[in-house]
């Protein structure tokens, strides 16, 4: 229990990833990329259990090493390129058939969040009494900067006269989410939840700690921080 609620960690690891195969289990800085959320979930001490979710008995045995649950083998309907995370919670939910007040989904890309992160979510989680809350970064650069492209990539009109006298200094910040962690109370869990509605809110992280790893180029930028980090 943290501040008497009954909160479930749920991690979902799917084996089949293309952009960078086995990326869940592939070893950084001499550790599995999901050992780093594992660990981080347990030291936060705020969770009553921590499940990963994977198709895979590889991934299983990696997670139980670590330290997390793994009840079961997600389902197929469950493991392919378009399932929805929120359909792998419910799946979760429904097969430890156990009651949670709040579910929080830490993908196993964001090694460098931590249980401090963790714990300050959900503190926010709780001085809101939020539905949700989504942990965000800011962008490196102003979204006044930024524009589509046409197929011929010409730039004609694609910085208006407003926009390109904006010095970066005197623009509003942008956020994004940056796929860290996700708090949702467990009775909206559904299939495609919205993380922007009524009573939702944001926990902003810095850029620094907020790489989420889709690709060798990322992998590279997180090692490099793990690194300056120690």
């Amino acid at each position: 229990m943290y501040k008497d609620k009954k909160i479930i960690a749920i991690i979902p690891a799917r084996s089949g990833s293309k952009g960078l195969p086995d990326k869940n289990i592939k070893d950084l800085n001499g550790k599995p990329l999901i050992g780093y959320t594992i660990e981080a979930a347990i030291e936060s001490s705020c969770f009553d259990k921590v499940i990963v979710s994977t198709d895979s008995e590889e991934y299983a045995k990696v997670s139980n090493k670590f330290g997390a649950e793994v009840p079961f083998l997600r389902s197929a309907e469950n493991s392919n390129d378009t399932a929805d995370s929120w359909n792998v919670c419910k799946e979760v939910l429904n097969k430890i058939k156990e009651k949670f007040d709040i579910v929080v989904l830490l993908q196993p890309t964001s090694p460098l969040r931590n249980a401090q992160h963790i714990k300050e979510a959900l503190d926010v989680f709780f001085l809101k009494n939020a539905n949700v809350v989504v942990s965000v970064t800011t962008l490196p650069h102003p979204i006044e900067w930024c524009n589509h492209l046409p197929s011929d990539n010409s730039l004609e009109n694609f910085e208006s006269a407003e926009h390109s006298k904006s010095r970066r200094q005197d623009l509003p910040l942008s956020y994004t989410m940056n796929g860290a962690i996700y708090i949702v109370k467990s009775e909206l869990i559904k299939p495609d939840l919205n993380l922007c509605g009524k009573n939702s809110y944001a926990y902003i992280m810095d850029e620094a700690k907020s790489v989420d790893i889709d690709s060798e180029f990322d992998f590279l930028k997180a090692q490099i921080l793990l690194n300056a980090s120690l």
